[in-house]
């Protein structure tokens, strides 16, 4: 079983932007699929390949006539756009297609990496306003039409402890301020701008604060960034990803970290954290959904555009969809509609049996789901945090 922390870790005839766009659709990629198999480089900083390996190791096997070779690779999402950008720079880009959360999303949406993928290529795409669910469709429009949403899930802002060391539960920011001064370097969060839990968390902050506006980190946190600096008096640094917060909450040199649906189930799944370990939502509680993302860095061959389209349209079927269930790693997993938990394989039914969580669906129904913050606006509070609350505590 691949482990949890390790999981996270140019061709020729250049297309133009407006070149792409102005073939468009489904003539495009007719016209542009090529001649003989090519190789797909996929590189993934959100973790995303723990849910859709199989299905792009399927597509190469459906489609051999398209695909000869699938290179996987994995990196962080702070240091992506700068690696793309000096490829498209020195006009030799070797990575096809990006996995990615809403931070390198965002990262290369700020800096013009991407290609239109919609309206410029929807013919070439299933309909996604029809496929989607309705969280994964208001998702989708966070990606100005350069990303395509792959997966999804209501993901947190929620606490996770060891009810061992944890007798008294934090039931408000408040008590969690509380907890955190009582218990100082037992309470743990991973630095945002590479962490689903610690994003969620800092945006979920303004909804149970009662924040002036939460979709503004500039002018509407006021609240949220003076928690956070106080609650980061009593924590001892900030990892650089959650992998290493899951690490430090099994091995028990913490005690209580923030986490996600996810993040809770799968690091119990695969032993890293305790499975009596326990979640716990704070008064207030709103969700702030999350979702990976397919991007196509700009540089590429038509050729290869073409296949990725294709891909893309595969990866969105119902039974590939079905794949995303995984091990509860983004529980639930899949962006489209109707795919039960009883399409997925067999071992990932038997991991959400046994590790998920009755209150989850309960917490779904009754607690609102909000979109994060606009790219540009997440792109700024990742800079805000890094400069105001981590300080020297950043690792």
């Amino acid at each position: 079983m691949t482990n949890l922390i390790t999981r996270r870790t140019f061709v020729g005839g250049v297309a133009g932007a407006a070149g792409v766009a102005a073939l468009g659709g489904t003539s495009f990629a007719q016209a542009n699929l090529p001649t003989s198999p090519v190789t797909l480089n996929i590189i993934d900083v959100a973790g995303n390949l723990a849910l859709t390996q199989k299905a792009i190791e399927n597509y190469r096997k459906a489609k051999p006539n398209l695909v000869s070779r699938i290179t996987f690779t994995k990196a962080t999402a702070p240091e992506l756009a700068g690696k793309i950008k000096a490829q498209q720079d020195a006009g030799r880009v070797d990575i096809d297609l990006v996995l990615t959360g809403t931070d390198a999303l965002s990262a290369g949406l700020e800096q013009n990496l991407w290609v239109e993928l919609i309206p410029a290529h929807a013919k070439a795409l299933p309909n996604l306003d029809e496929i989607y669910l309705p969280a994964a469709a208001k998702m989708q429009s966070l990606a100005k039409g350069q990303g395509v949403v792959v997966t999804y899930y209501p993901s947190g802002p929620l606490l996770e402890y060891m009810p061992d060391k944890v007798k008294t539960v934090p039931g408000t920011a408040e008590e969690l301020l509380a907890y955190t001064k009582a218990n100082p370097g037992r309470f743990i969060y991973a630095r945002p701008a590479n962490s689903g839990p610690g994003r969620t968390f800092i945006m979920g902050l303004p909804y149970i604060l009662g924040d002036s506006n939460p979709k503004d980190p500039v002018k509407g946190w006021d609240k949220t960034w003076a928690y956070l600096k106080e609650l980061g008096q009593n924590i001892e640094y900030y990892p650089s990803g959650t992998g290493a917060v899951m690490k430090e909450l099994g091995e028990g040199s913490r005690d209580m970290t923030v986490t996600t649906t996810g993040w809770d189930i799968n690091p119990r799944v695969l032993g890293v954290v305790p499975k009596e370990a326990k979640v716990a939502a704070l008064k207030n509680f709103h969700w702030v959904a999350d979702a990976h993302y397919m991007c196509v860095p700009k540089g590429l061959a038509n050729e290869k555009v073409a296949v990725l389209l294709d891909l893309m349209s595969f990866l969105l079927t119902k039974e590939q969809q079905a794949y995303t269930y995984d091990e509860g790693y983004f529980y639930p997993g899949p962006a489209v509609k109707n795919v039960t938990l009883d399409m997925a394989p067999p071992e990932s039914q038997a991991a959400i049996k046994e590790f998920g969580r009755p209150e989850y669906e309960k917490w779904i129904a009754e607690n609102p789901i909000e979109l994060p913050l606009q790219p540009e606006q997440m792109v700024v509070a990742f800079r805000m945090w890094d400069e105001q609350v981590a300080g020297g505590k950043r690792k």
